[in-house]
């Protein structure tokens, strides 16, 4: 039987207790907006791969790209006058998904990628003719760090470059207040004449960042400790606006159980292994690696879980001149899988089917190319548009990924 004195003590040690605020952590969630239309050029993704992770590009691939890119102009010429409407077919088209993110005091719309570990963004310090069409970073000399600087090539030498400012960075409901924000001070044509993002904020591991002399935190290492959970999830959506949740698991989002995998982050990205991967009803055993990463549009693996797959189509045939597998638009694709912790993560087979190749709309570009010159494998938004992806990671503990089937499929 406890004394007086100590019930005493406890009484006030629960009084304590309820004396104490609790501190308040955030769960929300950032809803897509659509920014732009663009025309559908499958050997242009993979050179934007390629040059994402520093490989070279072959010249065939260039040359698949311009002959898709020059068939824009017959396309351009279905559209109506104002040049507002896409062309039929509209799945020659699809559209650019962005984030509202703001910057100092200035809202940009930045692309989220998981590849990739900078926050850059358009600003002030370029010249006026680079900033048409875009929202920009409003640059504070008072909050520049001194020394620093950021630079982002490709194989292409196209890419961004700026200085490095601590400001204070708003996503939803979290501020990080001194979070390094890459303002560039020149980007290469391509980006200039290009009005689908004002930047990226990445989401992959710090350690990967291109800020020198020091590589700085990503937005979410700066904010985690903020978070109701260290974790984000990405909810992407076929042919519609998906969404971010930070902090929590939204369960009306997915169906089914939640597979979890720990990461091989030694490079920098959310990497994940497989054992198995599936075409239609028939399940093969095979060992491979990759990385989730939303920056990427299409899947790209072995060469032999790509010919399996298109073994299976109709039609399909590896075309150089198009810069990788196409197929009759007619054909019937069967579900793709990739087994991860012991589950199989199922992608409908309308998913594979990226768009058509030309203005006829009779023959299609896949959406699972093989992984030549790349190295690894890099499960893009093709991928991820039909799950939902939970990236977790615990201090002291191994980062990890939860796969669940997206309910909106």
């Amino acid at each position: 039987m406890p004394s007086i004195v100590s019930f005493t003590a406890a009484l006030a040690l629960l009084g304590a207790a309820v004396a104490t605020p609790i501190e308040k952590r955030s769960a929300f969630s950032v809803q897509q907006v659509q920014r732009t239309t663009f025309l559908k050029n499958g050997p242009a993704l993979k050179i934007k791969t390629l040059e994402k992770f520093g490989k070279p590009v072959p010249q065939s691939l260039r040359d698949a790209a311009a002959i898709r890119a020059a068939d824009a102009e017959t396309i351009s010429a279905a559209v109506d006058g104002n040049g507002s409407d896409p062309a039929v077919p509209s799945d020659q088209y699809d559209s650019s998904y962005l984030s509202p993110v703001t910057l100092g005091s200035n809202q940009v719309e930045l692309d989220f990628d998981t590849g990739s570990a900078d926050l850059w963004a358009f600003s002030s310090l370029q010249a006026s003719s680079q900033l048409s069409g875009h929202q920009y970073y409003q640059a504070d000399d008072s909050k520049a760090k001194s020394g620093y600087t950021w630079k982002i090539s490709y194989g292409d030498n196209s890419g961004a470059s700026g200085k490095v400012y601590a400001d204070k960075v708003t996503v939803g409901e979290v501020t990080a207040t001194s979070q390094a924000v890459e303002a560039a001070t020149s980007v290469s044509a391509q980006f200039a004449q290009s009005s689908a993002t004002d930047g990226l904020l990445g989401l992959a591991f710090s350690s990967i960042n291109q800020v020198s002399p020091t590589k700085q935190k990503t937005f979410f290492d700066s904010v985690k400790s903020q978070l109701a959970a260290p974790l984000f999830a990405v909810n992407l959506k076929y042919h519609a606006a998906g969404t971010y949740d930070f902090g929590y698991i939204d369960k009306s989002k997915y169906t089914g159980d939640i597979t979890y995998v720990n990461v091989d982050n030694s490079q920098g990205f959310w990497g994940i292994s497989g054992t198995a991967y599936g075409v239609g009803s028939t399940t093969t055993k095979r060992s491979f690696s990759g990385i989730l990463d939303t920056g990427t549009t299409l899947v790209y693996t072995d060469a032999a879980i790509v010919q399996a797959y298109y073994a299976k189509v109709s039609g399909a045939k590896l075309d150089s001149t198009q810069g990788g597998y196409v197929f009759p638009c007619s054909a019937t694709l069967p579900n793709f899988s990739i087994t991860v912790g012991g589950v199989a993560q199922v992608v409908p087979g309308k998913y594979v089917n990226y768009s058509p190749v030309d203005s006829s709309g009779k023959t299609c570009f896949g959406g699972i190319q093989t992984d030549d010159g790349i190295g690894f494998s890099i499960f893009g938004d093709v991928f991820l548009k039909s799950k939902y992806v939970i990236h977790e990671a615990v201090a002291g503990s191994t980062p990890r990924i939860g796969l669940a089937q997206s309910s909106s499929v």
